[in-house]
Formats: C-alpha cells, structure tokens, sequence
C-alpha cells in the first residue's frame, strides 16, 4: 500500500505542478516567485558553486548542445531494452498476438523519423534572400508583431509572427519555441514534423503502458491472485485488494512494474503537451504568441486608455481562419504561404 500511495501521490505532484507552472507563467507571480527563491538561495550557496550552477543551465538551455537528445534516446532505449528484454517474452510466453506486440516498435520508428525531420529540418530562418518574401505571408497586427520592427542582432525587417532565438542565434518565421529535446527551433517549416513527433511519443509511450498493464493483468488473473484471502489483524479472512496485489506485482516483476510507472507518468505528461499544441494549431497560435499574447494586448491597451475617444476593445487572433484552414497551414506552410501572398496582392 505504502508503494502505490507514494507513487500516486508523486505522480498527482508532478501533474499539478506542471498544470500551475503553464497557469502562472503568463502572470508575473511566477516570475516574482522566481526572483524571490534565487535571492534567497543566493545568502544560502557559496559564490564559487552559484557560478558553476549559472554556467551549467546557460549551456544546457542557452547554447545549442545535444545532451537533451542523448538523454532523449537514452531513455527511450532503456523502455524499450526492459520492453523487450521482459515484457516482449513473458507475453510471447503468454500466447499475446504479435502484432499487438509489436506496434510499439512500429510506433518507435515513425517515432524517431518524425523525431530526425524535427532535428534537421530549417524551421524557417530568415535571411536577407527571403525576407521581402516572408514580409507579404502575414499581416501585422501592430500588437506583438509591429510593422517596421527590426531585429537588432539580424538587422532584418521582422516578419510578423517571427522572433529572434537567442539559442540558435537566427529569427525564425513563425516562431513557436526552441526545443531543446531536438536541439532545433520549431518554425513554420518544422511545426508539422514536431507535432506528429509529439503524437508518436504519447502514442509509444501509451502504447509500450497498455501492453505491460495487460500482461500483469493477465498475470493476475490467470493465477487467481485476485481471489486470493489474507488474515487481518481481527483474524478475519479478507480478500486481497489493489494494493496488495500492486505490492505483490512490485515484489515479483519490480521493472516491469516500474517501466509501467515511468511509462504511464509519461504518458499523461507528453498528453497533455500535446492536447496544448493541438489547441495551438487548431486556433493558430504559437506557444510565443500565447504567451505573449495578453501582455501585449493590455500594454497597448493601456497606451491608447488615455485618448478620449479610445473604447473598449477585444483581443482577436486575425491569424484563425478556421479549423481546417488552420491545421493546412500547419502541414502545409508553402501552400499556405502562397495563399496568403495571393490573398495580399
């Protein structure tokens, strides 16, 4: 009981505080909240170690590396080692259809080709040989995006719905954000790879879950464990309940039951992302866009407040066009921009 308690607990833990960081990063709580911990733990940590920790996160998140990607495949090796090494065999052994075994490898294939286009493909980086063209694909909203904006570092005209990125050093037309898990932007030209490689890795990840649940479950049910008594402290004959035979299933398969932990945890992690990046495509934002979005908005908002005949205005994205016309701008980015530089013109 102690094991499954814990576990569900970390597990609620860490969805929540994933949950309240996506809440409160678009409000400056967070970001106070933020200043306020580093000066405290700047009276606590020697000055020698802070530079060391300050080095250390500049060059994990500041400076394009490839430590996430190797930590990536490292651990999709190891599910994937246990996956095979344990579950595969006890459910070959079991009569399970191979077919049903093997979808989680056919998943981990699509999987690392979405996964390889995200990493290598441009996203979409502006250079003076296309920035006159990339200017015409999308009108300027004069909120976040004005229309004779330059970047400083570029010395380039901004296209609407372009940023800068620090980490790779280049603006990026339509710029979503900077993956460090693929070690690349995620533009206009790489947003349909990256997302297809999102559903893939929830998909492999539900997929290697559902395998390893049913091959406990039939554990179970095939030794008649759940029909199994135990003697409580009145002496009475009690039927075994969930968590005894969680605990029974740690004690006897441990890393099956933890890859299942690691896998399910994963799973309502990457589901989540990626119900956000598919709101995201449906309503044609960025994570950029979002973010900046309402702090934008009541910055210029309160710019005009004090003109007297200034009302009261609402926020619309002029960039949604649709469901269906939304998604295709998201597959298919050079349609999409041949559409709009037709529509202009």
């Amino acid at each position: 009981m102690d094991f499954l308690v814990l576990f569900l607990f970390y597990l609620a833990a860490v969805l929540v505080g994933g949950a309240t960081i996506c809440v409160c990063s678009r409000t400056s709580y967070l970001r106070g909240l933020v200043r306020g911990g580093t000066q405290v733990f700047s009276y606590i940590i020697p000055e020698c170690l802070q530079r060391a920790m300050l080095s250390l996160v500049h060059y994990l998140f500041h400076t394009r590396n490839y430590v996430f990607v190797v930590l990536h495949l490292t651990l999709q090796g190891m599910v994937y080692t246990e996956y095979t090494w344990e579950v595969f065999g006890y459910c070959r052994d079991l009569g399970f259809s191979l077919c049903y075994l093997l979808l989680p490898y056919l998943l981990l294939v699509v999987n690392l080709a979405f996964f390889t286009l995200s990493s290598v493909t441009d996203p979409g980086a502006i250079t003076k040989a296309n920035e006159l063209l990339l200017l015409q694909v999308y009108e300027f909203d004069e909120v976040m995006f004005p229309k004779d904006a330059r970047c400083p570092t570029c010395d380039l005209r901004k296209p609407a719905r372009s940023k800068h990125c620090g980490v790779c050093d280049r603006c990026v037309h339509r710029f979503d954000h900077h993956c460090v898990w693929v070690n690349n932007c995620i533009g206009a030209w790489n947003a349909r790879y990256f997302l297809l490689y999102l559903l893939t890795l929830t998909a492999s990840a539900a997929a290697v879950a559902v395998v390893s649940t049913t091959l406990l479950v039939r554990v179970v049910v095939l030794s008649d464990l759940h029909l199994e008594t135990r003697v409580d402290d009145l002496g009475h004959a009690q039927v075994i309940d969930i968590f005894l035979l969680v605990q029974y299933l740690f004690l006897t398969f441990p890393r099956i039951v933890f890859l299942l932990g690691f896998v399910v945890m994963l799973s309502f992690l990457l589901g989540g992302f990626l119900c956000f990046a598919l709101y995201l495509a449906a309503t044609n934002q960025t994570t950029n866009e979002w973010y900046r979005g309402d702090r934008a908005w009541h910055q210029r908002c309160s710019q005009v407040a004090g003109a007297p005949s200034a009302e009261p205005q609402v926020y619309r994205n002029i960039h949604s066009h649709g469901l269906w016309s939304n998604l295709g701008e998201i597959f298919l980015p050079a349609a999409a921009a041949a559409h709009y530089e037709k529509k202009r013109t």
